[in-house]
């Protein structure tokens, strides 16, 4: 299907299509670490490792598909990835809900990483559709479907881990199933044949395609401080039920729910404030204030002496989500309209790349911390480690929007004399 081939394309299909996917996700997230401990024999330290090479796996695997399902979405159209990316998901979820054994679950995160280039085709998906003045706020609403995502997806999984640990599993694969059957019904194509280029290797390895991104010099110096941006990010997820399990002895419920209220709040920050905010302050400055709410609730989460604590600061925390649409955002208006989804494609592999470090940094400083030769434990760790990488690429940033700053006023001044 074509853009002149029938419906005209909107935000609104892909928000729907990234929410289903998503929700299938978060109801993995309170029950996936405890399946891993299982299998480990029960013992904490042990499964945090297993748990941190299962999510490894699965982002060594995105990063290398990232940039090929991005660039094969600019000769083929973003309808067909996307379709391509959801089944891979259904088929990961059917395998993790038999799965007899932890190897089974390490062949299904493999399957799933592949195939896990939705992100990055739905970004050029709304590149393509929407103004660049817009952008910003189309974003925040991709945002706010992960938003929503979590608010449903964790609390389900909590509640349904709570039965059966398995349960989640195969409500998750009905989800992409479901995600999948919308897809291919509803989803209509968003780019122009005019717009199409033909595929190549020297763009879709993962090397080839961050050395592409020299043409784009804003872009490259920019995806420095995204990578460490995204390995934070990783961080966090890898830890938040192994850390609040240990710490404050949460259940998959208590789990879920605490995820649900960060869902909500950044859903509402994204679908609501950023089309607001970004315009009026800029994507430089939202960026900027976004990292800088990072750096604090990444701190604080290390810190808090209890689990009412983790609460107030995932208020705080809600409002950090400025920046990854205002980046977004930027990114976008230093790429032609045919190298949107290479681009982003480059992009969502960065974010994989970061990925596969990120797990092994916070599950073993953490199995380190807790561990109990350890005088001093300090169970917080993989989070001061993430405040450190946002702190880094907030620098990198702030270098990288100085220095197109200063570009952008010269060329003017050549240009007026």
């Amino acid at each position: 299907m074509t853009v002149s081939a029938g419906r005209k394309p909107a935000v609104g299909f892909i928000f729907v299509t990234l929410t289903l996917s998503i929700v299938g996700f978060g109801l993995l997230i309170p029950v996936l670490p405890k399946l891993i401990v299982g299998f480990s024999g029960g013992d904490i330290a042990s499964g945090s490792h297993a748990y941190g090479w299962i999510i490894s796996v699965y982002a060594l695997m995105q990063f290398i598909g990232s940039p090929i399902l991005g660039s094969l979405s600019d000769r083929f159209g973003r309808r067909p990835i996307i379709l391509i990316a959801t089944a891979g998901s259904a088929i990961d979820y059917m395998i993790m809900a038999w799965a007899p054994s932890y190897a089974w679950l390490f062949v299904a995160r493999m399957i799933a990483g592949f195939t896990g280039g939705v992100l990055s085709t739905a970004n050029a998906y709304i590149a393509d559709v929407t103004p660049p003045e817009k952008r910003a706020g189309a974003f925040g609403l991709l945002g706010a479907a992960f938003g929503i995502g979590f608010v449903l997806g964790p609390a389900a999984g909590g509640y349904l881990g709570s039965i059966d640990l398995h349960l989640p599993f195969w409500v998750a694969a009905g989800c992409s199933a479901l995600n999948w059957l919308y897809g291919f019904f509803v989803l209509p194509e968003s780019l122009k044949p005019e717009n199409r280029r033909a595929f190549s290797w020297s763009r879709a390895n993962p090397i080839g395609a961050l050395m592409a991104l020299k043409r784009f010099p804003a872009v490259l110096s920019l995806a420095e401080a995204y990578f460490f941006l995204m390995l934070a990010q990783g961080m966090m997820f890898s830890m938040w039920a192994l850390y609040t399990d240990y710490r404050y002895h949460w259940t998959p419920l208590q789990v879920g729910l605490s995820l649900m209220l960060a869902g909500v709040l950044s859903g509402m920050v994204q679908a609501t404030l950023v089309k607001r905010i970004v315009p009026k302050i800029g994507e430089t400055k939202a960026v900027v204030i976004g990292m800088s709410i990072s750096i604090f609730a990444f701190t604080s989460y290390g810190l808090a002496p209890s689990g009412g604590f983790v609460y107030a600061i995932i208020v705080i925390a809600a409002f950090a989500g400025i920046a990854g649409p205002a980046m977004q955002s930027y990114i976008t208006k230093h790429v032609p309209a045919d190298e949107q989804g290479a681009v982003q494609g480059v992009f969502g592999g960065l974010q994989s790349l970061a990925g596969i470090p990120a797990p092994f940094i916070a599950t073993w400083s953490f199995g380190w911390a807790i561990s109990s030769a350890r005088t001093v434990q300090v169970p917080g760790i993989a989070f001061f480690e993430a405040a450190a990488c946002i702190a880094l690429a907030l620098i990198l940033a702030l270098r990288t929007f100085r220095k197109n700053a200063h570009e952008t006023i010269a060329v003017t001044v050549n240009a007026n004399s």
